[in-house]
């Protein structure tokens, strides 16, 4: 097991040296589709933990079932995008400087899937911390890679706004050590194992402010409101693969960091005050966002803004603290991660095709790509959370789990099952526009790249395979992490 979650770090970082040094993008290409696969299969083997967890030299390398739920989310996405971008590269390959910009891009994809991928791999709070930084610095080079003046400015936003939010972090992260100084001694090792075993002796009022200043500002990443002003613009801006791996992956990383301080937050000062400020962030994001999908004029910024409110339903989750919707949350990281890949494969294969985001002027997609129109609408299906998609069954656990609780939880359940339908008519109204009627004069039929098809199809697989069945193995790590989030050991 130890073995395989050091190769499953060690393949995309050495994959960003290789790809880079390489003078021949299919080279590239190849090894890049290659080892992102044997990282999603080496994700997949660490199932067998089941409920258990493995460490070594001091916590730098750990993962649990909360870890192993992190880790094959980020791997499906990186195999999908890795496949997507065979495809994706291909109508530029005539292009002036094609060359440079493949190896930039290669080179960069590997090493933000490693940066993404060390997130939950360690159990160290301050590597957390320095990963979740690396992910901005690379994701940001990312976004800007395609030159133009709003990708730059997108790119620029994102650093400044993520930077200062992850400095927040940071003051929470140190303030959490700091709480747990008199009952473990000045120099113990900040990892969340130990915190957690000594979160009922750790300072109340300081574990407090250590989350509000955690959840701030690894919200700032995961695009709650409002901290979420640089999401709609970077991911609008960036390469389709990097629109996947911002929304499926980075957002849910951000995410995890939250878990980790709210299992420590509730053994110190028990669920309210934490389920309390994660109520409000959830519930303003779901607000925000479920109206600004309803307005929304570019269809790339729509998915923005449904990752936006799919952040808001795992902290509304993560709220009611039931085992039921605990076990959603954790589901939900997986769905999303496979249904919103899968959504912007979609994006990115009409933008390829037709040469813009406006969603007035895509029409009659059936006629001109049926393959790509059909995918893209079964994910504005699945995203916007009907059966009998993966999403669906997230989604339902999660408010199962919250009117299990009834009383003080009746509420927050009913708002949440509002607003997630209120996201769910504008998506499904404007995947409907885009694929049916009429398609605009001049348009070619034919699918943008067979490869773009293949990555929405190896998505759908999870998309789908997850709303019929969840595995027995996979299963019992989903109940591993609830338990984890819950503060369980």
């Amino acid at each position: 097991m130890m073995a395989a979650l050091c190769a499953l770090l060690v393949i995309p970082l050495l994959l960003g040296i290789v790809t880079y040094l390489s003078p021949a993008p299919r080279i590239s290409q190849a090894l890049t589709v290659a080892g992102a696969i044997a990282t999603l299969a080496l994700a997949g083997s660490l199932l067998e933990l089941r409920g258990g967890r493995i460490s070594t030299a001091g916590g730098i390398l750990y993962a649990d079932s909360l870890s192993v739920v992190l880790l094959l989310s980020v791997a499906l996405v990186y195999a999908a995008s890795a496949i997507f971008s065979i495809g994706y590269l291909k109508s530029e390959q005539n292009s002036p400087g094609f060359s440079r910009y493949a190896r930039n891009f290669y080179a960069l994809l590997n090493l933000f899937a490693f940066t993404m991928l060390l997130v939950p791999a360690t159990d160290n709070l301050g590597l957390v911390w320095v990963a979740v930084e690396l992910t901005t610095i690379v994701s940001a080079l990312m976004v800007g890679l395609e030159g133009t003046g709003s990708a730059l400015e997108a790119a620029w936003k994102y650093i400044l706004i993520a930077s200062a939010g992850l400095a927040l972090a940071l003051l929470g992260v140190v303030l959490l050590y700091a709480s747990g100084t008199g009952a473990l001694g000045p120099g113990y090792e900040p990892n969340w194992s130990v915190l957690l075993s000594a979160s009922g002796r750790l300072e109340d009022s300081t574990v407090r402010l250590a989350f509000l200043f955690a959840v701030i500002g690894f919200g700032t990443k995961a695009g709650l409101v409002p901290m979420h002003t640089w999401l709609p613009d970077a991911h609008s801006e960036g390469p389709t693969p990097v629109s996947a791996l911002l929304s499926g992956a980075l957002l849910a990383d951000a995410m995890y960091a939250i878990f980790r301080f709210y299992g420590i937050t509730v053994g110190a000062v028990g669920a309210g005050f934490p389920s309390t400020v994660l109520f409000v962030f959830g519930i303003t994001s779901l607000i925000l966002a479920g109206f600004f999908v309803l307005i929304q004029r570019d269809f790339k910024r729509l998915l923005a803004y449904s990752s936006i409110e799919h952040m808001g339903v795992l902290a509304v989750g993560t709220a009611f603290g039931t085992p039921l919707a605990l076990y959603g949350v954790a589901l939900h990281v997986l769905t999303h991660a496979a249904t919103k890949s899968m959504a912007f494969f979609g994006a990115g294969s009409i933008l390829k095709k037709l040469g813009t985001k406006e969603t007035a002027k895509v029409r009659g997609l059936i006629h001109i790509v049926p393959a790509t129109a059909v995918l893209f609408l079964m994910a504005g299906i699945a995203i916007s959370g009907l059966p009998p998609f993966g999403i669906f069954r997230s989604e339902f656990l999660i408010l199962a789990g919250g009117f299990s609780r009834g009383g003080a939880l009746f509420i927050p359940a009913a708002l949440l099952l509002a607003l997630v339908n209120l996201a769910f008519l504008g998506l499904f109204r404007y995947a409907n526009q885009m694929v049916l009627g009429e398609p605009p004069k001049g348009a070619k039929p034919g699918e943008a790249s067979r490869w773009m098809v293949a990555a929405m199809v190896f998505a759908l697989v999870f998309v789908l395979g997850l709303g019929v069945w969840v595995p027995d193995i996979l299963s019992a790590t989903l109940r591993g992490a609830a338990n984890v989030i819950s503060g369980g050991r």
